[in-house]
């Protein structure tokens, strides 16, 4: 037993073996699709009866599922930026009695102001 020396001497570690045995990584992607059957085709749901699939970032009616409503989803646009319409009006109107009322204030305390001074010009008069 060393008095000065190291008694703890760990085992050296076996090297690892590799991540993957498996050559698919080394494939390009038309290759891995055709082996590993990667080809899913356009995405498509089904909801309430109506059939849609996404296309260019959107989902999209599929030809002849939204015949019925399409009516419905042309009114409901209508309707939709008559409301837009009427919120950016609001907006605006909002925006002038703002105004208005940020020019009344300044006013009337300009006039308490001057009522202030009138005051206290007189009393210096007395």
């Amino acid at each position: 037993m060393p008095l000065f020396g190291n008694t703890f001497s760990p085992k050296k570690t076996p090297p690892r073996k590799s991540a993957s045995l498996s050559n698919l990584h080394l494939l390009d992607r038309s290759t891995r699709e055709v082996e590993l059957g990667l080809e899913y085709g356009i995405p498509t749901m089904n909801l309430a009866g109506q059939s849609l699939k996404f296309e260019n970032g959107q989902w999209v009616a599929e030809s002849g599922s939204f015949t019925g409503d399409r009516r419905e989803m042309q009114r409901l646009r209508k309707r939709n930026q008559q409301l837009e319409e009427e919120n950016n009006l609001l907006r605006l109107k909002v925006d002038i009695l703002l105004d208005m009322l940020s020019e009344t204030t300044a006013e009337s305390h300009l006039m308490e102001k001057e009522l202030e001074e009138l005051k206290s010009h007189s009393r210096r008069r007395k």
